[in-house]
């Protein structure tokens, strides 16, 4: 199976030029056999890298960057590999889906947990300008 198709490399390496958002997931991999999830929204210029929110299964998902390479070497029991999800479509933020996957523990799809991250996310206070950032965090 392709990973990546080439309509879906073209928006994602769009997105991985604009770093500044807070993109949509375009892209879900999965372990049919287990809990490992990975949910990317850009592509960098190298075509390998992605950004994204990874679940590896062990109850601690984050965001960073991982390789389409190494995904796709993955090799599982009976023959299996890792698979894209072709019916997911992403309805929020890739922030939304990381604050609803700190909450379950996991990458989740779950609408009212995802709502509820969405609107906790809307309803955060900008921070003030005036006065200045904490330098320890």
């Amino acid at each position: 199976m392709i990973l990546l198709p080439p309509d879906l490399r073209e928006k994602l390496l769009a997105n991985g030029a604009d770093r500044g958002s807070d993109h949509v997931p375009l892209l879900k991999l999965f372990n049919p056999c287990g809990a490992a999830t990975w949910l990317a929204s850009e592509l960098y210029e190298d075509g390998d890298t992605l950004f994204g929110l990874a679940d590896l299964g062990f109850g601690c998902p984050e965001m960073g960057v991982f390789s389409l390479t190494e995904i796709a070497r993955i090799r599982l029991p009976y023959g299996l590999r890792i698979e894209r999800d072709w019916y997911f479509t992403a309805r929020f933020g890739l922030t939304v889906y990381a604050d609803a996957a700190r909450i379950a523990g996991r990458i989740t799809e779950a609408e009212a947990l995802l709502s509820t991250a969405a609107r906790t996310r809307q309803l955060r206070i900008p921070r003030n300008p005036e006065i200045p950032r904490n330098p320890h965090g």
